[in-house]
Formats: structure tokens, sequence, C-alpha cells
């Protein structure tokens, strides 16, 4: 993971994932894509999400939808957390997971 980042999956199926993310202030996610399409809940704080190449800050209460193949990243503009879900599941993540029990 990314300094300043700390993630834990809550839950995953066959056909979705998801995980708690807190992000320190000013912690960025460099820009990635994936094939999953993704929903950015923030539950508190504010982020900035660059997707494919448009800017959007989201804060408390809102949600956005990445879908899957766009390049994106986030940058927390303060302590910021969030819930991302995932279809299907990230089995990257699932295994990094795995890992570290």
């Amino acid at each position: 993971m990314v300094a300043g980042v700390r993630r834990r999956t809550t839950v995953s199926g066959s056909g979705m994932s998801q995980m708690v993310v807190m992000l320190a202030a000013g912690s960025h996610l460099p820009e990635h894509s994936h094939l999953q399409d993704q929903i950015v809940h923030v539950v508190q704080g504010r982020l900035r999400l660059n997707v494919g190449g448009a800017s959007r800050e989201v804060g408390a209460g809102e949600s956005l939808y990445l879908p899957g193949g766009v390049p994106h990243s986030a940058e927390a503009l303060e302590e910021t957390l969030a819930v991302d879900t995932f279809s299907p599941p990230r089995e990257d993540l699932l295994a990094q997971d795995a890992a570290q029990v």
C-alpha cells in the first residue's frame, strides 16, 4: 500500500467486494487502473479524485462511480475515511489480505 493509506476488506463475495480505507491528510494514491468497476463513498473527510483526466472533489456523504479500465488517482485533502466497493472483487487485494493473515 501507499504511505498514509490503510485499508481493510470488510466483505467479499463472488460478484463484489468492499473495503474500508483510511487516508491521512495529504496522502496520494498514484494513477492506476483495474478491470473492476468501483464506487467510492466518503464517510468523513474529503478526497480529490482524478478520473480519466477529470478532477472532482468528493466529501462526506458523497459517492463517485469509477468505471473499470479508466485511469484514476486520489489525494486526501484532509484525514478521510472511505468505503470502496468493487465489482467483480479485486482478487489482487484479497490475495494481499490473505498473505497478511
